[in-house]
């Protein structure tokens, strides 16, 4: 019953970290998506432009052919051919955007604030949030001449964007992308803008007449007038408060005692209470006058920026606490996910000591008196550890404390494993180095085979016996390693093998059975040719070093035994004997090592050569 209690903790935190996780991936996989997506339209966008150029190109020849002429009918099918691709791209584009549209926030254009458009695309060097502030900025340059005529305000097609145009002056471009963004095509996109604009200076000018003007300053006049009364009425409303707590003085200020000394007096707290309602007013007056001050200066245009300021004094520090707090409900949601992980985690081990402690669980090599000591050891690790992972998300984590307590810790770690912390800096050494990767053939010291994986403390190679033997970090970086695989896809691993031959054999013959015998090889590449190297002239033989090219050095083993096999067959069908390490002149009368499938059929072993010298000094056979 225990454990299965345990059981179903366990599982319910892992279920609150894997909600927590979903959150974190969604968010991620969101700004993964957008900036795909992005990347996505810049890429088409490059591709219409280059087609646009075409496009313009042919039409400019069409222009100049007859109406009959063969070169004019294959311009008009590249031309339709151009315009459908065009229009695919767009298609693909606008999807991409489509999709898009709801989850990215664009770069508003405001003016006197209020908004007129987002800008969500960029323009060659110029980012959303550039564009938008340029435009800003010639919407002002606009206003302030003081002057403006509507008329002037068009929009003129260029090849690559539309522009919107008060007199000579440009004030925005609109590309495919800005159009795609409107779900319009760039006229209409422009032409929306233009209007908008046109609306929102005409507003402007209209707004700033004699008559609004007046209007305005009767507004202002009546936001004073109630400033005054709210003031005014206030402060009596504070007297009134004041005399009634000096009235019920008596009956609720008894003053503050402890034992028999009297911190205050029945009169000290009295004065005390009327010095808090003082301020109190003071302050509940500054903060009606200072919320009335954006009133009177957002009643004119031409201030009413300074009426965002003021506002933003209060509502900008509001705003980023309340901002903080938001942000931090993640990272409070990863606190309690550790500490939930930790707290069910310490009670798992809690119950599994008690269950060796009691001898119902038996570890072979593991006492029961162990149980306890090592689960308090444990524990203390765990929430040391816990504590270390948290602090970093409290406030405050920077603080001297926390850098002097990671200190004492590493210092501990170091001095108590230094083994261990040796393989871990040289497990991060090994990874910035780059000497392997997982699954290549490699040597290291006298181990050769493939690797399986790599960690910070140890390196897990497999051999060809399918041996798997563990090696740590530091013994790596302290000796040599071979990569046979870090070259085999690229320019080809180079497999060799030496083999000696008598003087008695053209050393071109030899070269020529070796060349052949590695291209009947498998796993030899045929498009980088073998060599041959003679690597010394011994005493009785000369050394023949086969160089070949393979790109499967995985099975290396394989193909040097299915060498050496070719090797000895080409020799043998070609009747040349390879007599190593050494080879005599002289034959006993045996038969030739040669295999019997080799020689000719009417082969006989060779027979001795005796010459008899008599005493007369006659030599007879």
């Amino acid at each position: 019953m225990p454990l299965t209690n345990t059981f179903i903790k366990v599982t319910l935190c892992l279920l609150f970290v894997l909600t927590a996780l979903q959150g974190y991936t969604q968010t991620d996989s969101l700004h993964l998506r957008q900036e795909q997506v992005l990347r996505l339209i810049e890429k088409y966008d490059s591709i219409h432009t280059k087609d646009s150029l075409d496009l313009k190109t042919i039409e400019l020849k069409i222009g100049n052919l007859s109406d009959d002429s063969v070169t004019r009918n294959n311009l008009l099918s590249k031309r339709k051919l151009l315009k459908e691709t065009l229009e695919q791209h767009k298609i693909r584009i606008r999807q991409q955007v489509d999709s898009l549209r709801a989850l990215t926030k664009g770069a508003p254009v405001v003016s006197f604030e209020d908004t007129l458009f987002y800008i969500y695309s960029k323009l060659g060097p110029l980012t959303p949030a550039d564009r938008a502030k340029n435009i800003e900025q010639k919407v002002e340059a606009l206003i302030d001449q003081g002057v403006f005529d509507s008329t002037k305000i068009n929009v003129y097609e260029g090849m690559e964007s539309h522009d919107v145009m008060y007199d000579t002056m440009i004030i925005m471009s609109v590309t495919d992308q800005d159009a795609f963004w409107m779900s319009h095509n760039r006229q209409k996109t422009a032409d929306q803008y233009a209007r908008i604009l046109k609306k929102h200076i005409n507003t402007y000018y209209k707004q700033s007449g004699w008559l609004y003007t007046l209007g305005r300053v009767a507004l202002m006049l009546l936001v004073l007038a109630i400033l005054y009364l709210s003031i005014k009425y206030m402060n009596k409303g504070f007297t009134r408060l004041n005399n009634w707590v000096m009235s019920k003085c008596r009956q609720y200020l008894k003053g503050i005692k402890f034992n028999d000394y009297e911190f205050l007096s029945q009169e000290q707290q009295a004065k005390l209470v009327r010095a808090l309602l003082r301020v109190m007013k003071w302050i509940t007056i500054a903060i009606i006058v200072y919320l009335a001050l954006p009133l009177v200066f957002g009643i004119f245009p031409t201030t009413k920026g300074i009426a965002m300021t003021l506002i933003g004094y209060v509502l900008n520090p509001l705003e980023t606490f309340l901002t903080a707090i938001f942000d931090y409900i993640p990272t409070l949601f990863t606190i309690l996910t550790i500490i939930l992980i930790t707290h069910y985690f310490v009670s798992f081990l809690h119950f599994l000591s008690k269950e060796i402690r009691d001898d119902k669980l038996q570890i072979p090599g593991f006492y029961p008196e162990w149980a306890l000591p090592t689960f308090s050891l444990l524990r203390i690790i765990l929430y040391a550890f816990a504590f270390i992972v948290i602090f970093p998300y409290l406030p405050g984590s920077d603080s001297p404390a926390f850098q002097g307590v990671s200190v004492f810790f590493g210092l501990l770690i170091s001095l108590g494993s230094s083994s261990a912390i040796s393989n871990i800096i040289a497990g991060l050494v090994i990874t910035y180095m780059r000497p392997f990767q997982i699954g290549d053939r490699v040597k290291i010291g006298e181990v050769t085979g493939d690797v399986l994986e790599k960690t910070l403390l140890v390196t897990r190679v497999r051999t060809i016996k399918n041996e798997d033997i563990t090696i740590p970090n530091s013994t790596i970086l302290s000796g040599s390693t071979i990569n046979y695989s870090a070259n085999a896809r690229s320019i080809g691993l180079i497999l060799n093998t030496t083999i000696t031959i008598g003087y008695d054999v053209p050393w071109r013959q030899v070269h020529e059975l070796l060349i052949a015998a590695a291209l009947k090889t498998e796993h030899i590449k045929q498009d980088q040719p073998p060599f041959v190297f003679q690597t010394s002239l011994d005493d009785y033989y000369v050394s023949y070093q086969l160089n070949a090219f393979t790109d499967q050095e995985s099975i290396a083993a394989r193909i040097y035994s299915e060498l050496h096999a070719n090797i000895q067959d080409a020799f043998n069908e070609a009747g040349v004997e390879i007599m190593s390490p050494q080879f005599h002149a002289k034959r006993d009368g045996n038969t030739t090592t040669i295999p019997a499938q080799y020689l000719p059929p009417d082969y006989r072993p060779p027979a001795f050569n005796v010459r008899i010298e008599k005493e007369k000094g006659r030599e007879e056979e």
